[in-house]
This record gives structure tokens, C-alpha cells and sequence, in this order.
């Protein structure tokens, strides 16, 4: 990142030519009084409901398709400026460009009243994440898992179309009324071939999800909405963001120069394993961070599953292994604790070449309360105790996170009935990255109970919706060998 001193520097020049309120963002109480006439006879009963860095947030009617929607109108102060009009307008381009995918804030009209540029969208009932983490305080770990997951889907999708939203927070992750999560306010996105969005050293963005290059009023990338998107998940998981400060400056200058913070120092009930994957997310460099938002999601997954997970394997230092996702870790231990240890545990933990896993002796069966103590040639011990199971939920994902907890204890057969009910629940939701995570958990179920030509069209569904996957192509690969 350079010598100090001239960090220092690029950060005053940075503060010093930031434009108007951008720093802006956080919402205006609901309630607050709105102009009849700020929108178009189209828009009606228009009721301010949040302010953001470039204008008003409205929610109205729309009388032609009579719906709900969101208007947001470029503050009075800006829409005399050529200059900001234009990136106002080049958000809306932006976000048209993203209207239909799944998890991102669609766009339904751009226009102008009175002077004053307008973009109307997809009004959401839930509120935001930031309402709720002030409201309710920190989340379950399945709810952040999974609204992390529905973030990290749209922005990964963004991404592929060469938009960088650069200003995510919790502010900006917006609720429906089925709890899920749907990225909004694109409005200082980077579109690419569109030009630059803002002046040469100018900082946008909101201090706390600052990333170091945006404070140093750098170029910005993907890799920039990685480092925001890591800063949220810290503070889902712990109730605290990694970086703070008494002034907006001290924030920013944190994020460029202070360390990622310990989890333990937030909650000791946390996996140590979290703090790799955070010093990755929120790494000063670029290029030093995960590739992908899923890559990070998948990483605090993992962090916490392999936390969880009732097997611990402690390979024997003569035989390594090549490294597999983090998040696989704790169902390649079940399958082994389940005595698959010749079939799909050979081939997902095996090496380069086709090189099968050390064999397993099981000694005892695990079963809810009881303890399994399973011991392998390679000197590899497997200790754990099952907690009874909790009565199943209604809800799809509530049900496959219940199967994956009887999974991790090696409780295929209970966990069977759960992840059939959660795949029947979320068909057709392609845009629910529970689907593919429920496909894919009862794939390998199904494999582990030895039934792998019913595990075939559930693995291949999965691999339709989270195509990419290498766990699932390896469990593909597993259910042809073994039917």
C-alpha cells in the first residue's frame, strides 16, 4: 500500500475532495412527511421513508399496475449539477441492466419531474438488514448464513455483468416478506464501458464497509464488494463491525491500516477458523482477498461447520492430503464415521491420481446421546457425542439445516425425510441458493444410505443450480461409480 506517509496523504486528499453528503446512508425514521407533488400523477401518495447519499427514498403507488414500489429522487441540491445528474442517471442504467435477477432490487421506470431525476423500483416490505440488526440485534447463524448466501449470489451475478455496487452495508440489503435478501441502491455502481462514475480521488461509500483502496480514493473492482461484503458478515456473525472509529476519517484509516480484529475478542463461542477467513475477506490488498462472494460464503460456512462437526480428523503426518473446500470437511468425517470409508470417502478425500483414503474400523454407531469412538489404521480418531434431535420444522430451510446437524452426527436415515421435505419446498425456487444445498445434501444422503441411483437426478439437479461446484461433481462422479 505504499510508505505511511503517503498513505497518510492520499487519505487527507481523498476527505478533502469528497463531493456533498455521500457519506450519507443512514435512514430517515419512517413517518416523515413527503411532497404530493414530487413525483408524477402516476406515483401516488408518495411518503418519504429514507434518505441515502444522492436523494430521497419515496414509497408510492404505482395507479397504472397498481403496486407498491420504491422511488428514489435526486436531492434538490445535486439535480442542478450536470455532473451528478449524469451518474444518477447511469445508476438506473446500471441496475436496468440487472432487472430479473434473482436477489437484486429491480428497476421498473426512470424519468424526471419538476426538474428532479427519478428511478422508480421493486419496493420491499422487509426492511432493511441494518433495521434489523439495530432492532433485534445479531442474528442466528443459520439466518446470517443464509442471507449472506443471497447476497453473495447477486453480487457474484453483478459481477458477471461487470457492475461493481462498491457502497454494500446492511443499509443496502433489503428484506421481502419472505425473509429474503435482495441487494439495492446501486447508486455510485461502477458500470463498466460506461465510464467513470465519479471524480479522480473522490471517496464514496460508508465508512464502516469502507475498503482500504476506497478510502485511499483508488481504483475500484469486485474484489472491493468482497471487502464489504466480509465487513457485514463479521458483523452478522458477531454483533460488532471490525472497525471503528470516533470520526469518519479514524473509520477509513483503520481499514488501511489497522489489523482484522480477533472473533474471539467479540464472542469466545465463535471458531477460531473464522479468523483466516476474515483476515482473507479483509485483506489490504486487492488481489490478496477471496475471488468470488460465494468463495467467501462458502468460507464462513465452512469456518462454522467444521466448528460444529462431530468428527474431528487428524490425518497422519505420513500420508497428506491435497486441500478441499472448507466447507466439505465435516460431511467427507460423516461419510467416514457412516463406514464409507472404500467408496465416496475415498474418492473425495483422496488424493491426485485416484489414490483412496486410509480404511476406517468403526467400532460403535453413532445414535442421538450416544458416543462414537472410531479409530482408522492411519492412526486417525474420531471422537464425538450426539445431542438428541430436535422435532423437525415446517420451514425448507430450517428443515435442511436441521438434516445437515443430524448429518454432521451421522444420522443419514433421520436426516432422509427432513431433505426430501426441504428439496419438495424449494422447487422452483432457483434463485434460493438453499435449493442447491438441499439438493445436494440429500445426493450425498442418499449415496451414504447406499441408494445411488436415486442420488443421481438429485446431484444432477444440484449441479444445475450451482453449477461450478466441484463437491458436487465429485459426488456425481461417486454415485456412478457405486450404482
Amino acid at each position: 500500500m505504499g510508505h505511511p506517509a503517503e498513505r497518510e496523504s492520499k487519505l487527507a486528499e481523498g476527505f478533502r475532495t469528497q463531493m456533498g453528503d455521500f457519506w450519507a446512508g443512514t435512514e430517515t425514521p419512517p413517518g416523515m412527511p413527503g411532497s404530493s407533488d414530487v413525483l408524477p400523477e402516476r406515483y401516488a401518495g408518495p411518503e418519504a421513508i429514507g434518505r441515502g447519499g444522492m436523494g430521497e427514498i419515496f414509497r408510492a403507488t404505482d395507479t397504472t399496475l397498481d403496486r407498491p414500489v420504491a422511488v428514489k429522487v435526486l436531492d434538490h441540491r445535486y439535480a442542478q449539477d450536470a455532473g451528478v445528474r449524469e451518474r444518477f442517471t447511469r445508476e438506473a442504467l446500471a441496475v436496468a441492466r440487472l432487472s430479473g435477477t434473482a436477489g437484486i432490487v429491480a428497476v421498473y421506470d426512470v424519468g424526471s419531474h419538476r426538474g428532479r431525476p427519478f428511478i422508480v423500483m421493486e419496493y420491499l416490505a422487509g426492511g432493511s438488514l441494518e433495521e434489523r440488526l439495530r432492532g433485534e440485534g445479531r442474528p442466528t447463524t443459520a439466518e446470517a448464513l443464509r442471507w449472506l448466501d443471497q447476497a453473495a449470489r447477486a453480487i457474484d451475478a453483478a459481477h458477471r455483468e461487470g457492475i461493481v455496487h462498491r457502497d454494500l452495508k446492511p443499509a443496502n440489503l433489503l428484506l421481502d416478506g419472505e425473509e429474503r435478501v435482495h441487494v439495492a441502491d446501486f447508486g455510485i455502481a461502477s458500470a463498466a464501458g460506461l465510464g467513470s462514475l465519479t471524480q479522480t480521488g473522490t471517496i464514496l461509500g460508508t465508512a464502516s464497509y469502507l475498503s482500504p483502496e476506497q478510502a485511499l480514493g483508488e481504483r475500484t473492482t469486485p474484489a472491493t464488494d468482497i471487502y464489504s461484503l466480509g465487513v457485514v458478515a463479521f458483523e452478522l456473525l458477531t454483533g460488532r463491525r471490525p472497525f471503528g472509529g470516533d470520526s469518519v476519517a479514524a473509520t477509513a484509516s483503520a481499514h488501511v491500516t489497522g489489523d482484522v480484529p480477533s472473533v474471539a475478542t467479540v464472542d469466545t463461542a465463535l471458531p477460531r477458523a473464522l479468523d483466516a477467513v476474515f483476515a482473507r475477506a479483509l485483506a489490504k490488498s486487492p488481489a490478496d482477498r477471496h475471488g468470488s462472494a460465494a468463495e467467501l460464503v462458502g468460507d464462513v460456512r465452512g469456518a462454522l461447520a467444521g466448528d460444529a462437526a462431530v468428527t474431528r480428523v487428524a490425518a497422519a503426518p505420513s500420508s497428506p492430503r491435497r486441500r478441499r473446500a472448507v466447507w466439505m470437511l465435516p460431511l467427507l468425517g460423516l461419510l467416514l464415521a457412516a463406514g464409507l470409508g472404500g467408496g465416496v470417502a475415498a474418492s473425495l478425500l483422496g488424493g491426485g491420481g485416484g489414490r483412496a483414503a486410509p480404511s476406517v474400523s468403526i467400532k460403535t454407531v453413532t445414535a442421538p446421546g450416544t458416543t462414537l469412538v472410531t479409530t482408522a489404521p492411519a492412526a486417525t480418531t474420531l471422537v464425538t457425542t450426539a445431542p438428541p434431535a430436535a422435532p423437525a420444522a415446517a420451514d425448507p430451510h430450517a428443515l435442511n439445516d436441521q438434516a445437515y446437524a443430524l448429518m454432521q452426527r451421522g444420522d443419514f436415515a433421520a436426516a432422509l425425510p427432513l431433505l426430501e421435505r426441504a428439496v419438495q419446498g424449494l422447487a422452483g425456487q432457483d434463485g434460493d441458493v438453499y435449493a442447491g444445498y438441499a439438493n445436494y445434501n440429500l445426493g450425498v444422503t442418499l449415496i451414504a444410505l447406499g441408494r445411488c441411483a436415486e442420488a443421481m437426478p438429485v446431484l444432477e439437479e444440484a449441479w444445475r443450480l450451482e453449477r461450478g461446484r466441484h463437491e458436487i461433481r465429485d459426488a456425481i462422479k461417486q454415485a456412478r461409480r457405486c450404482d
